[in-house]
């Protein structure tokens, strides 16, 4: 399988399970419940999922802790941010960018469960 086809995969398995939550809870809700959920799906199916990573920074040949935290982690290959808001600024894809080249990740979603049709809230990001 190819690097394509397994981050398609992976981030095909991310957008059901969030579509899933979203039907089964709607919008409206903290993030922290999105989030305690989505964490659950993707592992009931089978994937590999960490929390709250730490993402430290390298600037200058030197590895500085910022507190940087990666909300979902997806088979360690997909990153997955979440938000419950009812606007979506500019800034949080190019934040999601940054973390994508930070880490060395090719891919991140960009979920906002506080869309009334899901779709409408997700947005892929490839770095």
């Amino acid at each position: 399988m190819s690097a394509l086809t397994s981050f398609n995969k992976i981030s095909g398995a991310v957008v059901d399970a969030a579509l899933k939550v979203h039907r089964a809870l709607g919008p409206g809700l903290l993030e922290s419940a999105y989030h305690a959920c989505l964490l659950y799906e993707p592992r009931k199916r089978g994937l590999d999922v960490a929390s709250q990573v730490e993402m430290p920074i390298r600037y200058d040949d030197v590895v500085i802790d910022t507190g940087l935290r990666i909300d979902l982690l997806v088979e360690k290959a997909v990153i997955v941010e979440l938000k419950a808001l009812p606007k979506m600024h500019r800034i949080d894809e190019a934040q999601r960018l940054s973390y994508l080249r930070l880490s060395g990740s090719r891919l991140g979603l960009l979920i906002n469960f506080h869309s009334v049709l899901l779709r409408d809230g997700i947005t892929r990001i490839v770095n």
